[in-house]
């Protein structure tokens, strides 16, 4: 049974993808999960937003990897 926390996490995702969708952003769920969990985990949003525009336009997968290894650098800096 879905508490009412996970329910509007899961709809706020939701509404963030659509929203994605429509700016043809080209990110899918899982990296839009990352980039609010790193967000929320004090990582500036408008860095984040750089990172993401400065990747190739190729696949969610290298998006994924790459913030994920940038995450790495950050935590050890």
């Amino acid at each position: 049974m879905e508490t009412e926390a996970t329910r509007n996490a899961k709809d706020s995702l939701e509404l963030v993808f659509q929203m994605s969708n429509i700016l043809d952003t080209g990110l899918d769920r899982h990296t839009i999960s990352l980039l609010i969990a790193l967000s929320d985990l004090g990582f500036n949003p408008e860095a984040l937003a750089a990172l993401v525009k400065e990747l190739p336009g190729g696949t969610t997968t290298t998006t994924t990897s790459n913030i994920s290894s940038s995450t790495s650098a950050n935590s050890s800096s």
